[in-house]
């Protein structure tokens, strides 16, 4: 038997270059459903395989009970945000908040997203705090502080305006929310520098101000804030050096642009219609809802809350399932505080929107990896990949809401979060 039974290990621990984590049923997020195995081996950092036993001499994490899915990722994130619900509040955050204050807050902020079972995310806009995701990126890529894989986005990119602190005089000098570009020239250029920064990901905002549908079947529609030209400028600049571009959206005008521009995924999406989600699905256009944004902005009293706007929401879901569009998770967590609320309950916003659980579950593992160029390497759990495993209380495919009870975190073969870590040199009978 080999083992270290009875020890306890904390963060950043592992059992030696070799070991195995035993549950009673492992996610194959490939074919969505259980793999044949139940015991999951790494080596070096990286998944060797998935077996039904574990070699001899190799020492055993056995957590009866659980299942073992591939670390989570939650497409949609603002580390340096801790809500939007409220614009004023908001605001101060932007602008009166001191700077090491506002990374501490990211810090924790990565940590939860850890605890929740997210190894990697993708954040989207630092709201005020110009690039220091990519120095948060880079802390917890070398192990500074514990944190998940980060693709950063930096600052947003939108055409005009100083979000979200419109009106103020020119004269002013503050922090604001997103950068800014007008022509297609600038929005090169513009594209460029953010990549100089080191960004991994371009975000652009194709819509802003918003009105709600009168027609009971239409969709929010608003200004269009670009140009096509623009747009393409934007997309195809990006592209051409091997970046991919999510498009906040929330106008159908604003998603029809965006689409035919080619942008990767569609964030937030509250207009989409049936021939749109066609063409995304011709397109290969993700579609990254944020549902529980919408429902904690609602429940605040945000005009999100509008009936017509809601209801518009979730036929825009419907659509995208209908036509096969590939759906992926993104929670917003940011526009919604990230002690409160945990991520993994969009597992369960999918799902009452008729989202299979097999197909959820691939939304925040395997499809959120190849949406974020990642496929291979995180999202599964299969020779090569990163070994990372999120062991939960239960089982999801039949209970999604387990997904909310991580017992046990493993991210690159070293434990990042652990409520009971036992170690034992053998599998447990199932």
């Amino acid at each position: 038997m080999v083992g270290m039974t009875g020890s306890s290990a904390g963060p950043g621990s592992v059992a030696g270059s070799r070991f195995a984590v035993a549950g009673d049923r492992v996610f194959d997020a490939r074919a969505g459903a259980w793999a044949d195995g139940t015991v999951v081996l790494v080596e070096d950092g990286l998944i060797a395989g998935v077996a039904r036993a574990a070699p001899d001499g190799w020492p055993v994490l056995v957590r009866p009970g659980t299942s073992l899915l591939p670390g989570l990722i939650d497409a949609h994130t603002h580390v340096l945000l801790r809500t939007s619900s409220n614009e004023l509040e908001l605001a101060r955050q932007m602008v009166e908040e001191n700077p090491g204050h506002k990374a501490a807050s990211a810090v924790q902020a990565m940590a939860v997203s850890l605890r929740h079972g997210f190894t990697t995310i993708r954040d989207l806009g630092t709201e005020g705090a110009d690039y220091y995701d990519i120095g948060l990126r880079d802390a917890a890529r070398e192990g500074l502080v514990p944190g998940p894989r980060m693709i950063v986005a930096g600052p947003a990119i939108r055409s005009i305006g100083r979000y979200p602190l419109p009106g103020l005089p020119h004269s002013m000098t503050f922090p604001v929310g997103i950068d800014s570009a007008v022509g297609p020239v600038a929005c090169r250029e513009t594209v460029r520098t953010q990549i100089a920064y080191g960004i991994d990901v371009l975000k652009i905002y194709v819509s802003e101000g918003f009105s709600a549908p009168s027609d009971p079947d239409g969709y929010p529609d608003g200004p269009l804030v670009w140009t096509d030209e623009e747009v393409h400028a934007l997309v195809d600049e990006a592209h051409r050096q091997g970046l991919k571009v999510a498009a906040h959206s929330l106008t159908l005008s604003g998603a029809k642009m965006a689409v035919a521009a080619g942008v990767d995924s569609i964030d937030h999406g509250l207009a989409i219609s049936p021939d749109l989600a066609a063409e995304m699905a011709a397109k290969g256009t993700a579609f990254v809802p944020t549902l529980l944004v919408f429902r904690e902005h609602a429940a605040a009293g945000s005009v999100i809350a509008d009936p017509a706007i809601v209801a518009a929401h979730k036929r825009s879901f419907a659509n995208c399932l209908e036509a096969g569009v590939r759906i992926v998770l993104g929670t917003d967590v940011g526009g919604f505080e990230w002690t409160r609320v945990h991520q993994a309950a969009e597992f369960t916003e999918m799902t009452r929107l008729g989202m299979p659980a097999a197909d959820a579950l691939r939304a925040g593992t395997v499809w959120a990896a190849e949406l974020l160029g990642l496929g291979g390497t995180a999202g599964v759990l299969e020779p090569g990949a990163a070994a990372d495993i999120v062991a939960v209380t239960g089982d999801p495919l039949r209970d999604i809401e387990c997904l909310q009870q991580a017992e046990l975190v493993i991210q690159g073969g070293k434990v990042a979060w652990d409520g009971r870590l036992t170690w034992d040199g053998s599998v447990p009978a199932s």
